[in-house]
């Protein structure tokens, strides 16, 4: 019996349980650095396997590690956790958490014989806060070989496109007055921000088509009839690369001094959150990936560049660090795409449950090729 066949055959074991953990992260979804119940849930699901499972870790009250395997090349499976606020698991971070585990259950008796480590590392807050860049700040990919994960979507690929994103917080200060009484007396900062989305809509028309620029007002004002002295919105900008979101920002920048200008408000932005970079898709481990999912019944075509999904994720910054993949897995949701609750409740189905083995089975067995063939000085 090869050791995938060992592999696929323990992870078939082990499957039940993963959709458990899938449906009850479903049910009990948890914003980024929040997600104490559920890194406690994952966290008790690894001890039954293994106690050694160091939580929390790299003083994240939310992050955890367990390595498997003593000595050799050490592979980083990243466990994603954290929900979206009111509409949960929409973005499938349950069905990552499910795969990456399974996978490193899965090879957890195979890592002697393969002359490897394989670590588990949980990763909260991927939907702002940028947990996978602080972890690696603080070592906790230290000495690692490669790292991976997977992503449930509405379509398979191999080497998914993801953009770089910088969010912003951009505040207005005017001067609070009467509306009808005396609005002559007031400088009206909700205006600057409808001026700035104004701005950044007429720029959309010859904005490059990789490109995003996306915000939500999050103070608008109290009443009508008192003019706003302060307002705020956050936004998103995504390019490419980070030159071209340099540009990017540089343009936006200009479209908030003119709204502050038009309307004689003062203006301040700031950048909230760490920059997210794009994604760096490592060929030799994503064409293994392909293989081994083609052996499951699972095609993985690779990034038609008609159809980029330009989404943005801290794994980005770790394919900077390091040999990675983050293959996009489909799950079937009826049209429904990432970021909508249909898309979440797809999660708990037949073809989410499906996508939970396919991912977890198409890394451990590039696992077991990476290190069956030798493949370190390829990567």
């Amino acid at each position: 019996m090869t050791l995938k066949n060992n592999f696929k055959s323990e992870l078939e074991s082990l499957h039940s349980g993963l959709i458990e953990v899938n449906d009850w992260m479903y049910e009990n979804p948890e914003t980024g650095f929040e997600e104490f119940e559920t890194s406690k849930h994952l966290v008790n699901y690894i001890k039954q396997f293994d106690e050694n499972v160091l939580y929390p870790t790299s003083e994240l009250d939310t992050a955890f590690e367990i390595t498997f395997g003593k000595e050799g090349p050490m592979i980083v499976l990243c466990v994603e956790y954290d929900a979206l606020p009111e509409i949960g698991h929409a973005c499938g971070h349950n069905i990552i958490a499910t795969c990456s585990i399974g996978a490193g259950l899965g090879l957890r008796n195979l890592v002697e014989e393969l002359g490897i480590r394989v670590k588990l590392l949980g990763t909260p807050a991927e939907e702002g806060g940028g947990g996978k860049i602080i972890l690696l700040e603080r070592g906790a990919f230290e000495d690692a070989k490669c790292s991976m994960m997977i992503h449930p979507g509405p379509y398979d690929v191999a080497n998914p496109t993801f953009s770089t994103i910088q969010q912003y917080k951009v505040e207005f200060f005017g001067k609070d007055a009467h509306a009808a009484g005396a609005p002559e007396e007031g400088i009206n900062a909700l205006d600057a921000q409808i001026q700035l989305f104004v701005n950044a809509s007429t720029y959309r028309q010859q904005m490059l088509r990789t490109d995003r620029m996306h915000g939500v007002i999050k103070d608008g004002g109290f009443k009508p009839n008192i003019i706003p002295s302060y307002t705020s919105s956050e936004w998103y900008l995504r390019s490419l690369n980070e030159e071209g979101l340099n540009k990017l920002e540089q343009d936006f920048l200009n479209f908030v001094n003119a709204a502050a200008i038009s309307t004689k408000c003062k203006s301040d932005v700031t950048s909230p959150d760490f920059r997210y970079k794009e994604i760096l898709n490592n060929q030799t481990m994503y064409e293994l990936f392909m293989n081994n999912c083609t052996e499951i019944g699972r095609d993985m075509p690779l990034q038609d560049p008609g159809n980029l999904g330009l989404g943005s994720t801290d794994m980005g910054n770790i394919s900077f660090a390091m040999p990675s993949i983050h293959p996009m897995i489909s799950i079937e949701a009826n049209g429904a795409v990432n970021h909508q609750p249909e898309f979440a409740a797809a999660t708990t189905t037949k073809s989410g449950h499906k996508a939970i083995f396919d991912g977890a089975y198409g890394m451990g067995a590039t696992i077991i090729d990476l290190a069956e063939n030798n493949l370190w000085e390829k990567l």
